[in-house]
């Protein structure tokens, strides 16, 4: 593996449940002090590195949180019952290898539930609520689970080893969702060692997105940043059975550009900033509408007297799942559309973009982006 992809596996492999994000945050730390000695966290654990002394404070931001479970009980059998941590479909959950982090280390475990073959017919063809299934770790009783270490309130995280597939451009792992994001800011600010850029770069990721954009908030109100960018993942809609209104976007054909989720309507300054930017450069990219979802720019943009914020994604396949795939070529032009943005945001363009007047990018109505098919340059 090349040195992008062992990162790639490095911060796809870590823990992060919401609200445990110590491993992934330590991870993160070191790989931010790797291009800057200026680090920046809040008291949740959201951490950016600093890069440049002037000019207007530009924040990218992904979250390094992923769904996960909490021990919520253990039973006098000795297994484990599950609260949790973010977005689950108890259609994914079944069957499937996770890691109890315990005090006394790391316990492999599987999840099940009632065998299907004891169910009713109208059982089997409804989804299980996630608080009938449970955690084998192999322990006879709640005496010995205990002995292993396990308490309540311990953390659940799923198993899924990075693997670049045969298509070698195609990623597969766990918590692509968002160590994506994760990726991309840490690439950003690679790059950004080689560039003049005439503003502060914040730069790194927040933590528990997945319960409700929680540091996002107190991210941005240590940061105050003048413009904005959440780095994140969204639903590819090019796989069997999905069609046009539930998504649109397919893997490798450039980064999703948030339009509308419902937590945030991006800045129409920025937002047709960042569609000529990737214009003038010929990066492919898609539009994103998200009607069912939320980002950290949900709570990012409405900080203080407001930050314009524009949500930048990769297609991922998968997400909310033990396992997820992403493409190496969204990846990369995430990282170059946004250390080109980050090159012209000087104070003047950022008055403009804050500005009421629509200045910044006019896009015409007439064969506007907003009528045609996503662009894939």
């Amino acid at each position: 593996m090349d040195n992008d992809l062992l990162l790639m596996k490095e911060l796809t492999e870590t823990a992060g449940p919401p609200g445990f994000e110590v491993r992934i945050h330590n991870l993160m730390r070191g790989q931010i002090e790797r291009h800057t000695a200026h680090v920046i966290s809040d008291n949740l654990g959201s951490i950016v590195g600093r890069m440049g002394e002037q000019g207007p404070k530009i924040l990218l931001a992904g979250h390094m949180d992923e769904v996960a479970f909490m021990v919520s009980h253990i039973t006098k059998d000795g297994f484990l019952r599950m609260q949790p941590l973010g977005g689950w479909w108890g259609h994914v959950v079944l069957a499937q290898r996770v890691k109890v982090l315990s005090r006394k280390g790391d316990l492999t475990g599987v999840t099940g539930s009632k065998a299907p073959h004891v169910l009713s017919i109208q059982e089997r063809k409804n989804v299980l609520d996630i608080d009938t299934m449970f955690v084998d770790i192999g322990a006879s009783s709640r005496e010995e689970a205990e002995a292993f270490g396990v308490e309540v309130g311990d953390p659940i995280v799923p198993v899924c080893p990075f693997e670049v597939l045969p298509n070698p451009r195609l990623l597969l792992g766990k918590a692509w969702d968002n160590r994506a994001g994760c990726y991309v800011a840490l690439k950003v600010m690679e790059r950004l060692r080689q560039e003049d850029h005439p503003n502060t770069v914040y730069a790194g990721a927040t933590v528990q997105e997945e319960v409700g954009l929680r540091g996002a908030q107190t991210l941005a109100n240590t940061i105050a940043p003048d413009i904005a960018f959440a780095l994140d993942v969204g639903v590819a809609g090019d796989t069997p059975g999905m069609n046009q209104k539930e998504g649109h976007s397919r893997l490798g054909a450039g980064p999703l550009l948030g339009f509308y989720d419902t937590s945030m309507i991006p800045h129409l300054n920025l937002r047709d900033l960042v569609i000529e930017t990737a214009r003038k450069h010929r990066i492919p990219y898609q539009i994103d509408l998200m009607p069912g979802g939320g980002t950290d720019a949900g709570k990012i943009h409405t900080a203080n007297r407001g930050v314009p914020t524009m949500v930048v994604s990769v297609a991922a396949r998968y997400i909310h799942s033990h396992v997820s795939i992403v493409h190496r070529d969204d990846l990369e032009h995430s990282i170059r559309l946004l250390v080109e943005l980050i090159k012209i945001l000087d104070h003047s363009m950022v008055e403009r973009i804050k500005g009421l007047e629509r200045h910044v990018g006019t896009v015409k109505a007439q064969g506007s982006i907003m009528e045609r098919e996503p662009s894939y340059v």
